[in-house]
């Protein structure tokens, strides 16, 4: 019996005769929720439709978990990229709830896409939609949250109505429901969320059916948690819910204002195993609200700041330049120097505080002047453990303001090394450690020294991270070495008698470079993650820690020039105000 595949819009302009052909080859079968369809690297041996219900397709990740590539949903196609081109899976896909999906084996599909080629053009526009980034049409994103109370005294309908009005300042609808729509059948469910834009499901913990059932229909769960109380463990009740068991779960931690932490915020994130934390404080709500409408929506920004010794004072006067253009930063990372200038945004530094603590801590003296007789390192490293206390203290990054992430190259395994949790200054510290010129961090068996090592452009894990726009700064240079430093240099003796001690030898920029040289074979991968790329001009040595205010300008004036340049579309996917005529 031929299966009816009307439900499918991309068949729409295909003729009859390929749609009956169509019809009387696929196979139609049920996949459970949190069942996989194929995994990563799997041969791809049919094309897959889905009927009902909704999928999620997850890559190996740079995070240290599996990432989130994107939803499919009713009357899409599943696996026809692998089988066009004759390659394996490049994700993984599981069913995110109950789903029926139709099967066409691969002989069928190579035949019929031969026989009838409207079907293979519409094939091929569907795909170059999606190869083009048109999510939001094809439904890739995530718009249907549960939002989970921990505590009975969490008032998630305010939470809820919060989320809505800035949500609606976005220009997007959304629908809140309760236990009201416990009840409610799966088809008017279906209907309320083809309606609107972002879907919010609130359920607590005390109402275990409505919660399962809330959990179990959502893309991701969002769990709200009090600062002023203590995790249990586990957090969440035994569930089998796709989003708890695919990870697909946020913390969101209430601060109430002067009201005492009872617990430091990772204990919540490693309670529940979550991917991210946000904070969502009493004295600044309206702001945290719409950073965290932005994240519902895929509408968040996430700042990158490559590494770069010196050069990376650009930093700080592009973020300038951003700043005073209105941009949000929503999510923020960095390797080597950008990493320390990250964690600074993260923690709510302004851009005087910014300056004047980087000012501090590499113009007025030399953190790397601590010299010492080589073993494993030129610098003993204590100077630099010292300023970053003085500025980080004992601040973890569960801590900061804004989610971020910092990049280390790990030598024990070859593979770069993603900071998501621990103490600030020793994230910073494991970026920073340019090899042979500062020590190594030893982490039990790894070995972590400078990410700039491995990558130095971090982009792709920000893209992996949230699923909104990427702006970068990256002040990667190929050149920085002065020819005249290796003509017959003097001795050590020598060039302390002509240059002093606080005055890094040419070595120091050898190492530095020769760390980072094989940086250019992934610099434009990196690149190319990036919706909006700021390359300042800052032809500076990266040991010229004097050279202060001129590379910040230079940052500011790369900066405001491509700024200048933004088309009205990249103006709103920044949220920057509109160009009046």
């Amino acid at each position: 019996m031929a299966l009816n595949l009307s439900f499918l819009p991309f068949l729409n302009r295909v003729e009859k005769a390929a749609i009956k052909a169509v019809e009387h080859e696929v196979e139609w079968f049920c996949l459970p929720a949190g069942q996989m369809l194929f995994r990563e690297g799997d041969d791809a041996d049919a094309f897959y439709l889905v009927r009902t219900g909704a999928l999620a397709a997850f890559r190996n990740g740079a995070l240290g978990r599996p990432d989130l590539i994107g939803y499919i949903r009713a009357g899409e196609p599943v696996g026809e990229m692998s089988l066009l081109d004759e390659t394996p899976h490049s994700a993984s896909v599981y069913a995110l709830r109950d789903a029926e999906l139709v099967r066409l084996p691969k002989a069928s599909f190579e035949r019929l896409t031969r026989k009838h080629a409207s079907l293979m053009r519409e094939l091929a526009r569907m795909m170059l939609a999606r190869l083009r980034g048109y999510n939001r049409q094809t439904g890739s994103e995530p718009k249907i949250f549960a939002l989970v109370s921990t505590s009975p005294t969490i008032d998630l309908d305010y939470r809820a109505s919060e989320l809505r009005d800035a949500l609606k300042r976005l220009g997007l609808s959304c629908f809140v429901g309760d236990a009201e729509c416990a009840d409610w059948s799966g088809q008017k469910l279906d209907k309320i969320e083809q309606d609107y834009d972002i879907c919010l499901f609130i359920a607590k913990m005390s109402d275990p059916g409505w919660a399962r059932r809330a959990m179990g229909r959502a893309d991701r769960m969002w769990v709200f948690a009090r600062a002023d109380a203590r995790p249990s463990t586990p957090l969440l009740p035994d569930d089998p819910s796709p989003a708890t068991k695919l990870k697909l779960l946020d913390i969101v931690l209430l601060h109430m204002g002067g009201i005492r932490q009872a617990a430091q915020p990772q204990e919540w994130v490693d309670a529940a195993d979550a991917s991210r934390l946000f904070h969502w404080r009493q004295d600044h709500a309206r702001a945290d609200a719409d950073r965290l409408a932005r994240t519902l929506a895929g509408q968040s920004v996430g700042l990158i700041l490559s590494g770069g010794g010196a050069r990376a004072y650009a930093h700080m006067g592009a973020i300038r330049a951003l700043r005073e253009a209105g941009m949000p930063i929503d999510f923020v990372g960095g390797a080597s120097m950008g990493a320390i200038i990250a964690a600074g945004i993260a923690l709510e530094w302004s851009d005087d505080e910014l300056q004047e603590r980087i000012r501090k801590t590499f113009v007025d003296s030399n953190p790397l002047d601590d010299w010492a007789l080589p073993v494993v390192s030129l610098a003993k490293g204590e100077k630099v453990d010292e300023r970053l206390l003085d500025h980080f203290g004992d601040t973890e990054i569960a801590d900061l303001q804004r989610p971020f992430f910092c990049l280390s190259s790990n030598l024990a395994t070859g593979r770069p090394h993603v900071h998501r949790r621990g103490l600030v200054r020793e994230a910073l510290r494991a970026s920073i450690a340019i090899p042979g010129l500062l020590p190594p961090v030893v982490d039990g068996n790894d070995i972590l020294v400078d990410g700039a090592v491995f990558t130095n452009f971090p982009a792709q894990q920000m893209r992996a991270y949230h699923r909104g726009a990427v702006v970068g700064i990256d002040v990667t240079r190929a050149q920085g070495l002065n020819p005249a430093d290796f003509i017959d240099p003097p001795s050590f003796l020598g060039w302390v008698r002509k240059n002093g001690l606080k005055s890094p030898p040419p070595i120091a920029s050898l190492l530095m470079r020769a760390a980072t040289i094989g940086v250019a074979d992934h610099r434009d991968i990196g690149r190319s993650a990036a919706d909006m790329l700021i390359l300042p001009d800052t032809p500076v040595d990266i040991r010229d820690w004097g050279e202060f205010e001129s590379v910040i300008e230079a940052g500011y004036d790369a900066a405001q020039g491509m700024l200048a340049g933004l088309s009205e579309k990249m103006r709103r996917r920044l949220h920057l105000p509109q160009v009046m005529m």
